[in-house]
C-alpha cells in the first residue's frame, strides 16, 4: 500500500481542521481500508466558543459522512473535556452517550459524533486515524489470527480482542492503559475489526496507518494466500436472473435492484465445492451486517424454496438472540452465490445495492484467503447479532424519510436523447427508478452518464440493437419493470399521391416496427418484472388524422393497434400496457422556430396563438408528457390496461 501524502497540498491547508480533512480523504480513497461511511478520524484543537472563549475540541468524523467524500462540516466539534468524564463511567448506555455527545457539542447543527467519539477522547494524541484495513480484518479472521499478528508487529501496536464498538470499547481500552507508556506504540489493532494509528502529527499518523497495513499485505503475499483466489468463466441466464430478482422483491414486499457480479473472480468464488459451508460461516466484520445481513442465499435450485428457506432460518437466528423482545428487521437476503453465474446483490435502490457490491468484493478475496491460511474463522453469532440489532446502527439507516415512488423501479426509454423521452428519463429518475435510455444520438451518452442513469447509443430500427439493448438492461441491474416505447419520427407532409416508398418504409420502420420488436424482446423479462407496464408513445394522429400525414397516422394507428392486442395477451402476466396520445409538443426536435412561424401563418395565427389552439388554450409541454408517463407507470394507474389516454389540451376532432 502506498502513501498519498502530498507536502505541497498539505501545506495548502490553513488549520487543524484542514488537514484533518486532507488525510481523512486520503484514507478514505483506499477502498481497502474503509469502506461506504466505515472507519473514523479526529483531531483536537483549541478553537474560540460563541463568547469568544477557548475551547479544548474533538473535531470527530460525524454519523453519516464517508471519509472518501467528507469535509469540514462533516466533523462534529465537542467538548473534549465533557468526552473524557465520560469516559470515566463505568456504565453508559448508548442513548445517554448519544444525548451527552450533543449536549457537549460546540454546534448543534453538526452531525452526531462517532460512536468511537469517546475512545477517540481518551487517546492522547492530537490526530487519530481508524479503518477497517482488509488484510489485518482477514488475518485475524482465522484459527491463528492473534499470533500472526504477534509475528508481524512484535510489540509495535496493541492487540485489543474484539469487543462491541462504542462506549464498551472505550472503556476496555480506558483499563487496558491505565498503566501504559503510549509512546511504546505505533497503533492498536481490534481483532476482527481494524487499525487505530495516532501522532500530533497528521502525516506521521497517516502513513503509519499505511505502513502497519503494508506489513499485513505482506504477510498475506509471503504466505501465497492470492493463489487461493479461483477464477472461472461466467455462464449468463438472463431469464432467470430476473426471476431471482422477482422472488427477492416479492419476498421483501418492494422492487429491489439486483446487480451480478460476473467477473473471473466472483465466478470462481461461487464455483467453491464447499461455497455454503464457508460463505455462511458469517461476515467478516459484524459491521457489515448492517449492509448485507450475516450471510448469503446460496441459489443451487429453486430461487423461491431457497429464499423462504433463508428467511425461515433468519427468523431463528433472532430468536436465539433477542432478549429485549426487539422487532425484527426484514429476514430477506441481501446478497446470494449462484454457483457457475457469480455473485447477486440486491438492495431497495442502486446506492445500497452498489453499497453491498462493494462489501461483497472485499468478502471474496477475504474468505478464500483466510482459507488458505488455515481456515476462515469470524467472530461468533452473538457479536453480529449485537451489532445488527444495535440502535445507534439502525438510527443511521432509517434516516432519509419516504423513499420516491418508484424506487427499486427499472425503466427503458427510446428516443432518450431529447424531447418527450428525455423528459420521461428525468421524471422517472427522479421518482427514483434506475433508467436506460436508447437513442442514435450520441449525445444521450453525455446527458445520461451516471452508473442509474445510462444511456446506450443505437439504431431503434435494427432489431439486434433492440435486443442488445434490453439484454445490457438486465445485466446491469437484474430486471425491468417499465417500457416507454418512444423514438419517432414525424414525416414531412405529403399527400398519399406523393408519398416516397422511402419515407413510408421509414415512418413504419421507427413507428411501428420499433415498437413491435421491443415489445417482443421485453415481453420475456417483464413477465419477471414488479407491477411491469408499458407505455407507447402515440399520437392525436391516431383518433384524428389530418391530410399530408398518411405515413405518420397509419404507423401511430398501428402502434396504437398494438398496444391494444398487447394488453389482451399481456393481462394474464399482470402487465399493464397504455398509450398516450400528445398533440403540439412544441419543445422538441421536430419543431423548429421556422417551422413553428410557417406552420402558424399557415393557420393564421401568431406563434404563440398556434400553440395553444386547443379547447383548454393551453401549451402542451414535453415536461407535461413526462408527468402522465409518471402517474401512469405508478400505483394511480395499477387497474388500468388498453387505455389511450390524450395529451392535447382538448382536441375537438378528438372528442
Amino acid at each position: 500500500m502506498q502513501s498519498l501524502w502530498n507536502d505541497e497540498e498539505a501545506q495548502s491547508c490553513k488549520s487543524d481542521l484542514d488537514l484533518r480533512v486532507y488525510t481523512s480523504r486520503l484514507l478514505g480513497q483506499n477502498p481497502h481500508l474503509v469502506l461506504h461511511g466505515g472507519g473514523n478520524t479526529s483531531v483536537k484543537s483549541t478553537v474560540p466558543d460563541f463568547f469568544g472563549d477557548s475551547q479544548e475540541i474533538l473535531f470527530v468524523k460525524g454519523s453519516g459522512w464517508d471519509l472518501a467524500t467528507i469535509e469540514a462540516p462533516g466533523f462534529a466539534p465537542v467538548k473534549l473535556d465533557v468526552l473524557k468524564r465520560l469516559a470515566q463511567f463505568d456504565e453508559l448506555t448508548d442513548v445517554e452517550m448519544v444525548r451527552e455527545q450533543r449536549a457537549a457539542m460546540l454546534d448543534p447543527y453538526a452531525p452526531n459524533p462517532s460512536v468511537e467519539a469517546i475512545l477517540h477522547a481518551i487517546i492522547p494524541y492530537k490526530y487519530v486515524d481508524h479503518t477497517h484495513a482488509d488484510a489485518v480484518v482477514t488475518l485475524t479472521n482465522t484459527p491463528n489470527g492473534l499470533q500472526i499478528m504477534k509475528e508481524i508487529y512484535g510489540d509495535q501496536v496493541l492487540l485489543i480482542p474484539y469487543v462491541m464498538p462504542g462506549f464498551v470499547l472505550a472503556k476496555q481500552i480506558r483499563d487496558l492503559t491505565q498503566s501504559v507508556n503510549w509512546n511504546q506504540y505505533r497503533g492498536m489493532i481490534l481483532l476482527n475489526h481494524g487499525v487505530f494509528t495516532f501522532s500530533d502529527d497528521p502525516k506521521t499518523s497517516y502513513e503509519t496507518m499505511i505502513d502497519l497495513v503494508t506489513q499485513a499485505e505482506e504477510y498475506l503475499e509471503s504466505q501465497k494466500a492470492n493463489l487461493a483466489l479461483r477464477t472461472a468463466a461466467p455462464q449468463e441466464d438472463l431469464a432467470a436472473l430476473s426471476h431471482i430478482r422477482k422472488v427477492v422483491s416479492e419476498a421483501r414486499g418492494q422492487a429491489v435492484i439486483a446487480q451480478i457480479l460476473q467477473d473471473p473472480k466472483s465466478v470462481g468464488f461461487s464455483t467453491m465445492p464447499d461455497v455454503q459451508s464457508i460463505t455462511t460461516r458469517g461476515p467478516i466484520t459484524p459491521e457489515h451486517v448492517i449492509r448485507i445481513k450475516h450471510q448469503p442465499v446460496i441459489f443451487q435450485g429453486d430461487p423461491e424454496s431457497e429464499i423462504q428457506n433463508y428467511m425461515t432460518a433468519y427468523k431463528k437466528y433472532f430468536e436465539r438472540h433477542d432478549e429485549n423482545n426487539l422487532t425484527m428487521l426484514d429476514p430477506v437476503p441481501r446478497w446470494g452465490i449462484w454457483p457457475g453465474y457469480g455473485v447477486v446483490c440486491f438492495d431497495k435502490n442502486y446506492k445500497n445495492t452498489q453499497i453491498a457490491v462493494d462489501i461483497v468484493e472485499h468478502v471474496v478475496d477475504a474468505v478464500q484467503y483466510g482459507e488458505a491460511l488455515g481456515g476462515w474463522r469470524p467472530l461468533e453469532e452473538p457479536s453480529w447479532f449485537e451489532v445488527e440489532y444495535w440502535e445507534l446502527e439502525q438510527v443511521k439507516l432509517k434516516k432519509g424519510g419516504a423513499a420516491p415512488p418508484l424506487t427499486g423501479k427499472i425503466a427503458l426509454i427510446t428516443g432518450a436523447a431529447s424531447g418527450i423521452g428525455w423528459a420521461c428519463a428525468q421524471k422517472l429518475h427522479q421518482q427514483g427508478a434506475v433508467v436506460v435510455g436508447l437513442d442514435i444520438k450520441l449525445q444521450v451518452t453525455e446527458k445520461m452518464n451516471r452508473p442509474d442513469f445510462h444511456g446506450i447509443v443505437g439504431d431503434v430500427t435494427e432489431p439486434q440493437v433492440l435486443r442488445h439493448c434490453v439484454q445490457e438492461v438486465i445485466r446491469l441491474y437484474g430486471g425491468l419493470d417499465i417500457v416507454v416505447a418512444n423514438a419517432g419520427v414525424f414525416p414531412q407532409s405529403m399527400r398519399i399521391e406523393e408519398i416516397e416508398t422511402e419515407a413510408w418504409q421509414r415512418s413504419m420502420a421507427l413507428n411501428l416496427n420499433h415498437p413491435q420488436q421491443l415489445l417482443q424482446y421485453c415481453i420475456p423479462y417483464l413477465k419477471n418484472g414488479i407491477d411491469p407496464t408499458v407505455i407507447f408513445i402515440a399520437s392525436k394522429n391516431a383518433p384524428a388524422p389530418g391530410p399530408g400525414q398518411a405515413a405518420y397516422s397509419v404507423a401511430k394507428a398501428g402502434v396504437t393497434q398494438l398496444a391494444r392486442i398487447a394488453a389482451l395477451e399481456l393481462a394474464e402476466h399482470n402487465i399493464r400496457v397504455n398509450t398516450i396520445h400528445p398533440d403540439a409538443v412544441f419543445d422538441t426536435g421536430l419543431w423548429s422556430d421556422d417551422v413553428l412561424t410557417a406552420r402558424a401563418q399557415h393557420y393564421g395565427m401568431t406563434v404563440d396563438q398556434y400553440k395553444r389552439r386547443n379547447l383548454l388554450k393551453t401549451e402542451i409541454e414535453a415536461n407535461d408528457v413526462a408527468e402522465l408517463v409518471a402517474s401512469m407507470v405508478g400505483p394511480a394507474f395499477g387497474k388500468t390496461t388498453g387505455a389511450q389516454v390524450p395529451i392535447d389540451g382538448g382536441n375537438e376532432r378528438v372528442i
